[in-house]
């Protein structure tokens, strides 16, 4: 006897005794709504493992403006207050609509 014969009459039998038994679930009661269950578990899976990554993503991005966040207060506060100063107030629409009234 050869042995990858019998190897291969092993895994013949594995596979016949498997696909009797996948027809026995198939047939049995509720078999249909546990298999729904598990594609829908699937799908979840897929989704949260979608998300999950989407976290991790964020999470990279989050270490990176702490980075920065930390040089830029290791800098000194007259870098920031400097930056503070120079930005421009912010106009309503408003006062530029009461602007345009006057004119004409």
């Amino acid at each position: 006897m050869v042995p990858g014969m019998a190897r291969s009459d092993l895994l013949g039998r594995l596979a016949d005794i498997s696909e009797d038994a996948i027809q026995r679930l198939s047939d049995a009661p509720g078999a249909d709504r546990v298999v729904g269950a598990m594609n829908s578990m699937r799908d979840r899976m897929d989704e949260l493992q979608k998300r999950v990554r989407g976290l991790e993503e964020l999470e990279k991005r989050l270490e990176a403006v702490e980075r920065k966040v930390d040089k830029l207060s290791k800098g000194g506060t007259s870098d920031s207050t400097s930056a503070a100063s120079g930005a421009k107030p912010a106009t309503t629409t408003k006062s530029s609509g009461a602007a345009r009234a006057k004119k004409s």
